[in-house]
């Protein structure tokens, strides 16, 4: 090499990488085949792509390509001390080591990553877009499950839908179609301004996307999308608000008059949903008896819990004798399976077992963080900011009904990576 050669420099930057963020959303529907049942870490094909998000943010970072926002460190540093208290403490921490790792991906890294790649409201539009994209594409083929006898079973017929994630992850499905129309809903407010052709294809999408919503038969989704959506609607018009709901009472009350088929399997399980507190099924009353076991749990581990992914090895020790020893799931792909319960199905409570009041101040502070700069930040005619405080809200709602597990994980890193990046200040106009 001359001795006058230009010294070895790295000049590369993606235009944009936001592209490869995208990718990672639409590969969360890539089939993950098999599943372990155990207490093992199962890898999506959406896992492998945050994963290249993470590295790609690391090398932009590393060779000052990009800047971390300071706003990062106040909501990130808390939660990764309180992981790593609570790890250190553990009662078995082999254990909870994978689950420390898995905790710094979905809370830390990855949403760290999207808000690095995600830099003006172009980058911002591509993963709402892609979001949008694979929850259309899962409706549409969860429709057709429900239609041909084709998805998870439910009172022993194969009416569920479940899209590409099968009968293993019943959840994950309504969870992407959600969000998506969360997404579109932000949109089709804005959509007049572009011609009645944005609002008949706004239309149309809803629709498939709420069709969809119905078929899932997932009760604890519907509450958290009603709220979610109901507050979108709220903050940008009351009037607007009014009547759409309204509109929708009357599409209800005409559903269920009309249901048949599958359609009264929508309609029974609407109305389980008032019964769930003074005659629980099997479901709901389960779901109690592991939140009274995680409250338990923490009584006699307030500091720091039990340390992530121990809240099984307690669960029988503290849970009452009414507790299922598991769940049972069968669809024609993958056939009956049972599958033990896990986790508490309430993200707060798996915090407050797992990690304690420690673990618990560490995800509030994160989740301040973000309100207090969306509510700073707020502008209810940006269909952007609309979407980010919708899922936002779609989020908090549904982690009282459940927690995080399987392909979904990657997926909801990103989207609280993306809500980030717009409650920081980092997206450019």
């Amino acid at each position: 090499m001359s001795a006058h050669a230009a010294p070895l420099t790295v000049s590369w930057v993606p235009r944009r990488a936001s592209w490869l963020v995208a990718a990672a959303v639409v590969s969360v529907g890539i089939p993950s085949g098999s599943r372990a049942l155990g207490p093992g870490v199962q890898i999506t094909a959406g896992d492998v792509a945050s994963g290249a998000v993470v590295a790609l943010a690391a090398f932009l970072l590393v060779t000052g390509r990009v800047e971390m926002p300071r706003t990062a460190f106040y909501a990130f540093a808390p939660l990764v001390a309180g992981l790593g208290i609570s790890t250190v403490h553990s009662a078995d921490i082999a254990t909870s080591l994978s689950g420390f790792l898995r905790d710094l991906q979905i809370f830390v890294l990855v949403p760290l990553a999207v808000v690095l790649l995600v830099r003006d409201r172009r980058d911002l539009a591509i993963v709402c877009w892609s979001l949008l994209g694979l929850g259309l594409a899962e409706a549409g083929y969860g429709i057709w499950q429900a239609v041909t006898g084709n998805g998870a079973s439910m009172n022993g017929e194969n009416i569920r839908a479940v899209g590409t994630f099968g009968a293993l992850d019943v959840m994950a499905m309504s969870v992407v179609v959600g969000l998506a129309f969360l997404v579109l809903t932000a949109f089709a407010l804005s959509a007049p301004g572009y011609g009645a052709a944005a609002v008949s294809a706004a239309l149309a999408g809803l629709a498939v996307l709420a069709a969809a919503l119905a078929l899932a038969l997932s009760r604890g989704t519907w509450i958290a999308l009603g709220a979610a959506a109901v507050l979108a609607l709220v903050l940008f018009d009351r009037w607007t608000a009014a009547k759409v709901l309204t509109c929708c009472a009357a599409l209800l009350v005409l559903m269920a008059a009309l249901s048949g088929g599958g359609g009264h399997a929508v309609v029974d399980r609407s109305k389980s949903m008032a019964a769930s507190i003074s005659d629980p099924d099997r479901s709901v009353d389960d779901r109690y008896n592991l939140w009274a076991a995680a409250v338990r749990i923490w009584e006699d581990h307030p500091v720091t819990g039990v340390g992530v992914k121990n809240f099984p090895a307690y669960r029988d020790t503290y849970a009452s004798i009414e507790l299922s020893s598991g769940s049972e799931t069968a669809d024609p792909v993958h056939g009956y399976a049972r599958q033990p319960l896990l986790s508490p199905h309430n993200e707060y409570l798996l915090f407050l077992s797992e990690q304690g009041a420690v673990g618990l101040a560490g995800l509030g502070g994160l989740i301040a963080v973000i309100l207090t700069g969306l509510w700073r930040r707020r502008s209810v005619r940006d269909p952007l900011w609309l979407a980010s405080a919708a899922l936002t809200a779609f989020l908090l709602i549904n982690f009282l009904y459940a927690d995080l597990g399987g392909p979904t994980c990657a997926l909801t890193a990103i989207v609280v990576g993306a809500v980030a990046a717009r409650a920081f200040g980092a997206v450019r106009e």
